[in-house]
């Protein structure tokens, strides 16, 4: 029986991962070179600092920038592209249903606690969870298990108990490996992976019904 649901955050509550991705691209492309695509993939659903991309800038140009001052416009961008979205459409309508079919909801995401929550609050949108688990809870982010294992530990049921909202390859290896079943929701970058490791793939969750899904699951 699937007692709740465990959100990952950046990509699928909020569509972060577009902004983060068009920041630095553009201050590629002032450099004249480009920011790639297949480079960056393997980064969504991992934490912050995984990869090197000042040293990616670098190495590509052949010498040294200011990287404090390319952290500070591409942070300002980063935010003014994020500040300008809304939940991504169909996630309210995901969480009100489950929370009137008395599930408990958790967030399991590799970003610092300062990051999601403040954007929660922003959005009006902190309220509703019963866990919020983030980098700083755990010993290794996604791809390890680590993140929904805390998460349904803290909601007080058990893997098997519960469903991952996922938008990343990294995130659903993650899922399920701690055990849960998983849902795939693709945003605009990681529909272009191969997402198939998942349960049941969705375009949008405004697609399908909660109690459709769960019915899947049954």
């Amino acid at each position: 029986m699937i007692r709740g649901l465990v959100f990952d955050f950046d990509g699928l509550i909020l569509e972060t991962e577009s902004p983060a991705f068009q920041a630095w691209a553009e201050l590629f492309q002032e450099h004249g070179v480009s920011l790639e695509l297949d480079w960056w993939f393997d980064y969504i659903g991992r934490e912050s600092g995984w990869i090197d991309v000042h040293g990616h800038l670098e190495t590509l140009l052949g010498h040294e920038l200011d990287r404090a001052a390319i952290k500070a416009r591409r942070d300002a961008r980063k935010e003014e592209l994020i500040h300008a979205l809304d939940v991504i459409v169909g996630v309210r309508e995901w969480v009100m249903e489950a929370k009137s079919r008395g599930l408990r909801l958790g967030i399991a995401s590799s970003s610092p606690r300062s990051w999601v929550c403040g954007h929660l609050e922003r959005l009006a949108f902190m309220e509703h969870w019963d866990a919020v688990v983030c980098r700083e809870d755990v010993a290794r982010a996604k791809p390890e298990p680590d993140l929904f294992l805390r998460a349904v530990e803290r909601l007080g049921i058990s893997p098997g108990e519960a469903i991952a909202i996922e938008d990343s390859p990294n995130g659903i290896r993650a899922a399920k490996a701690a055990g849960l079943a998983c849902i795939a929701v693709p945003n605009q970058l990681t529909r272009q992976r191969d997402l198939g490791e998942a349960d049941l793939l969705l375009e949008s969750l405004s697609d399908l019904p909660l109690a459709d899904a769960l019915a899947r699951f049954a």
